[in-house]
């Protein structure tokens, strides 16, 4: 596997995201549950300015494609200097992401931090078209098991 920026010095700009940093390489896990964390999130308010922090958190059920950590962080570190509303974040990340991989599902799920005395916590979900129901069925059984066994304070 040839990465471009897995275990070399990163040289990014993170005025806004870019999807062609994303890598992918061959899955070899098979049908499995690949959850992503990222507890340090940030983007701009597009009216304000000020900065908005999330955790954000993606689930992939790959099918033929699996997607690299590193570039999957540089990705939304892309976001950091980027003005949009949380909703357009989380739809964006998720549409790029499902683009890019090709799953059998795909969930992205933003918990911004309270803003105005309102939390927006916006979610994204999409199975493939290419799985059969009875596929779909298995699938979300496998998501409710790993919701109810992570360990970490969502």
């Amino acid at each position: 596997m040839d990465f471009k920026n897995l275990g070399k010095k990163s040289d990014f700009d993170f005025s806004a995201p870019d999807p062609d940093i994303l890598e992918t390489f061959e899955n070899p896990a098979g049908d499995i549950v690949a959850p992503f964390l990222c507890h340090e999130f940030t983007s701009i308010c597009p009216v304000t300015g000020q900065p908005d922090f999330a955790k954000i958190e993606i689930v992939v059920v790959p099918d033929a494609l699996g997607l690299e950590s590193k570039s999957l962080k540089l990705f939304l570190n892309g976001f950091r200097n980027f003005g949009a509303f949380h909703e357009k974040i989380i739809a964006d990340i998720g549409k790029i992401l499902f683009q890019k991989l090709s799953p059998k599902f795909l969930r992205a799920f933003g918990d911004f931090s309270v803003r105005g005395g309102i939390a927006i916590k916006p979610l994204f979900l999409k199975f493939s078209d290419k799985i059969s129901a009875t596929e779909k069925i298995e699938i979300s059984e496998k998501i409710k098991n790993y919701d109810r066994i992570r360990h970490f304070d969502f």
